[in-house]
């Protein structure tokens, strides 16, 4: 009988994968970090604005019913810290009570970890809130990169890459990453939806939080010997 929390043997060191994850990972940051160069020295993009605007109406109201936008509402809240604390904390107690204590105190750092350095990267660069079109829901904190697109996709891809090794069927894993995905880029859009970030603030979130998960997700890799 398998054992779902068994570790997999680990895959070659000299697997090409390997130099292709790092190249992918590269280029992502860089692009992160062009995109951060560009905001702090104030240059606006194009599609920022275009993609507000064809959220709107002419008289800047929401394009979707009100029935819609309450809807738009509950999504972004799966990427709020407070359910994201939740989730993660849930998480955590999940793994130690099946011994897998050490796996949880990862996913905690890993997650808190991502959480603070955005909030960093936000003083940072220093962008405020659109004013483009007004805003569905009051915030008060800087716009680069959000907050709720980064926060979500650490905490939603990183417990993905957890179940991975803990899910035997390619069916299973295809879904538990694809699932983890789309709620992210749901959240992210969400923001763009309700007037509190521009396009690139999610953009940027989304990169940033891909590469945190995955990056703790080696670190787990190592620290616990592939499991």
């Amino acid at each position: 009988m398998i054992d779902p929390l068994a570790p997999e043997p680990r895959p070659s060191r000299n697997t090409p994968w390997s130099v292709i994850g790092i190249a992918v990972a590269l280029a992502t940051l860089s692009l992160l970090f062009v995109l951060a160069e560009r905001v702090a020295q104030g240059d606006a993009f194009a599609f920022d604005r275009r993609l507000l605007l064809a959220l709107r109406g002419t008289d800047g109201a929401p394009i979707g019913s009100a029935r819609f936008t309450s809807m738009v509402r509950d999504v972004t809240a799966l990427g709020s810290t407070t359910v994201l604390t939740i989730v993660v904390a849930f998480a955590g107690l999940l793994l130690a009570s099946v011994g897998r204590w050490r796996s949880g105190v990862l996913v905690a750092l890993a997650c808190a970890g991502g959480s603070w350095t955005n909030v960093l990267f936000k003083h940072a660069v220093a962008r405020a809130r659109p004013d483009l079109v007004p805003h569905l829901m009051d915030e008060t904190s800087n716009s680069f990169p959000s907050g709720h697109a980064a926060n979500s996709a650490i905490v939603y891809l990183t417990l993905a890459t957890l179940a991975w090794p803990m899910l035997r069927q390619g069916a299973a894993r295809g879904f538990v990453v694809v699932a983890a995905a789309l709620l992210v880029v749901a959240i992210g859009m969400s923001r763009v939806y309700l007037g509190v970030h521009w396009p690139s603030d999610v953009l940027a979130g989304w990169l940033f939080g891909a590469l945190w998960a995955i990056g703790w997700w080696r670190i787990e890799l190592r620290v616990l010997g592939g499991r």
